[in-house]
């Protein structure tokens, strides 16, 4: 069922089209994010680009300025974990409370209908299509939303500085840490934000399936910070400054979990649907790209971040979903005494 599922869902755009961009520094100023020098029309020739001014803070980079990022790292993640075993263990809650609530006999059960009936009104139309969706397209479509809230924030002039310094991850930034995670959900380029968004769309619902809503949540926001992290540590070992943002980072370890998850899945380009190959072959030769970007250099996006979600999502799939995720249970005890002790719950 799963294969199936994968065959139809996980058609995969050509990896360059899902990239987290690399805006290195020039002159100290941003220039041109290379989706718009491909897309280079009358009617956008006829406008400047409104990044072209913006200032951007560079300076030397050095080993231990990777200290805080790597504190910061570690902490989310780990905030990231906590959070969504206890979202878990609430979703669990309320719906054991539910089954007990359930009426005992048929009668109570007709009862129950009519006062319902007579009681409430009927769900608006935002609450019926929220009921309607899938558990994958509850996850999805917040973080769509969150993506697209940051993409019209990149719209708004007087903002523009305030997303450059918080929304884009740049090791020798003033802010260095909180934009790690910002960033994941910061797309200028249209085309960076529709390529991303719709393959995690396609590859949600075979990691959901595997690993629910709660751990796959998790695992994305860890990846994020993480990506952003091997960003940092490659652009300090070669001292080369330069600004990064896009959720690819994260959406490569969803990519690489489904991959090593479900091997013998038919994968298919977007483009091309009638040229298929295994989804194990698929990330191998992704993340060779990456690698290659890494080993020579390229700067048209940051395949350090690429290659650093590829990789957590790997060790997530072998080793964190039995190991950590896996190991909860003492945490769960934990909590589970504490909210029981607590007199306002």
């Amino acid at each position: 069922m799963f294969s199936r599922t994968l065959n139809v869902s996980a058609n995969i755009c050509k990896p360059p089209l899902f990239n987290q961009v690399w805006l290195p520094p020039k002159n100290g100023r941003l220039i041109r994010n290379s989706f718009h020098n491909s897309k280079r029309g009358s009617r956008q020739a006829l406008k400047p680009d409104p990044l072209e001014n913006l200032h951007i803070e560079t300076g030397p980079l050095h080993a231990k300025g990777l200290v805080k990022p790597l504190i910061f790292t570690v902490g989310v993640s780990a905030a990231s974990l906590l959070g969504c075993v206890i979202w878990e263990y609430e979703n669990l809650r309320v719906h054991a409370s539910s089954l007990l609530r359930r009426p005992g006999t048929w009668l109570t059960a007709q009862q129950k209908k009519v006062l319902h009936h007579f009681s409430k009104s009927e769900p608006g139309p935002l609450k019926k299509w929220w009921n309607s969706l899938r558990d994958n397209e509850k996850v999805f479509y917040p973080i769509l939303a969150a993506n697209l809230l940051v993409f019209g924030a990149w719209r708004i002039r007087a903002l523009q500085p305030f997303m450059v310094k918080y929304f884009c991850s740049n090791p020798s930034g003033g802010a260095v840490c909180l934009p790690m995670v910002l960033s994941t959900f910061s797309h200028y380029s249209p085309l960076h934000l529709a390529a991303n968004m719709y393959v995690l769309y396609s590859f949600m619902p075979a990691a959901l399936s595997s690993m629910g809503k709660e751990q796959f949540t998790a695992m994305y926001l860890s990846a994020g910070v993480i990506s952003s992290f091997a960003s940092f540590l490659y652009k300090v070992m070669l001292n080369q400054p330069g600004l990064s943002l896009g959720a690819s980072g994260a959406i490569m370890s969803v990519l690489s979990y489904v991959c090593m998850q479900y091997p013998d899945t038919k994968l298919s380009i977007i483009f091309l649907p009638m040229y298929t190959f295994a989804a194990g072959s698929a990330i191998k030769v992704i993340m060779g790209i990456d690698l290659a970007g890494v080993v020579l250099g390229w700067k048209f996006f940051d395949h350090a971040a690429h290659l650093g979600g590829a990789i957590f999502g790997i060790i997530w799939c072998q080793w964190g979903y039995s190991h950590v995720w896996g190991n909860r249970d003492k945490f769960l005890q934990y909590y589970h005494h504490f909210r029981k002790s607590d007199p306002g719950r």
